[in-house]
């Protein structure tokens, strides 16, 4: 996954909260970057996707191996089968986009028809990854894996919010962290960097107009931000 978040325009994202995902984005993707099956081999691509699953399990400090073995197994799967999904997306949309046959409303329709095509197996695939994963981790060593696999820019950008805003409110704060891990439950899933970030980016939105709500400015809280920040040299 290499891009950090967008600049959305549906909402006024804050320099910081994009600095310092960017900052995290790129040091994970340092040392893990996207893969595409297409790429390698299959026996490659599947080495591949253990090793990054690894980094994640690594974390965890799970001292049963055999648990250990069977959830970097499940993680490598999935990512498989996201990437199988994706390419069977992509040929679809491509067949849609080629087809000279249609006008070029049908082919808008055909395009958008099978992009959303897929999100029903997709839907039910990020369920049984974390089904598997609850059979052998606790609540809170799955939300480990959840922020492996999303970078975790879930954490940090709560982190940032707080940093930001030392007045939320303890409502404010919880309802923030719901909306973000909510999106961290869709990005799991994302094909692409820019899937994973566009879900983070549209709960970003929602967070920023709720705020926004509550009479917080959040230009101003962005500057006051900014100037408390130490230089970095």
């Amino acid at each position: 996954m290499i891009n950090a978040p967008d600049n959305r325009s549906h909402f006024s994202p804050m320099t910081s909260v994009r600095f310092l995902q960017l900052a995290a984005c790129a040091a994970a993707l340092a040392v893990t970057p996207f893969i595409r099956a297409a790429d390698d081999s299959a026996a490659a691509y599947a080495r591949t996707t253990s090793e990054r699953a690894d980094k994640i399990v690594a974390k965890l400090a799970l001292t049963d191996t055999a648990v250990a073995t069977r959830v970097r197994d499940t993680i490598a799967q999935f990512y498989r089968d996201l990437n199988a999904l994706q390419q069977r997306r992509d040929a679809a949309v491509s067949a849609a986009k080629a087809n000279a046959t249609l006008s070029a409303a049908e082919r808008d329709s055909t395009v958008k028809a099978a992009r959303d095509s897929v999100e029903p197996a997709r839907a039910a695939l990020r369920q049984a990854f974390l089904s598997q994963l609850a059979a052998d981790l606790t609540p809170a060593q799955v939300d480990q894996v959840k922020d492996g696999l999303t970078y975790g820019v879930a954490p940090l950008t709560f982190r940032v919010y707080q940093e930001m805003l030392p007045n939320l409110t303890a409502e404010q704060k919880a309802q923030i962290q719901a909306w973000l891990l909510e999106a961290r439950d869709l990005a799991i899933a994302g094909f692409t960097s820019d899937e994973k970030h566009g879900f983070f980016g549209k709960y970003k939105g929602r967070i920023n107009n709720y705020l926004a709500k509550a009479g917080i400015n959040m230009k101003q809280a962005e500057k006051e931000f900014s100037a408390r920040r130490p230089v970095q040299k």
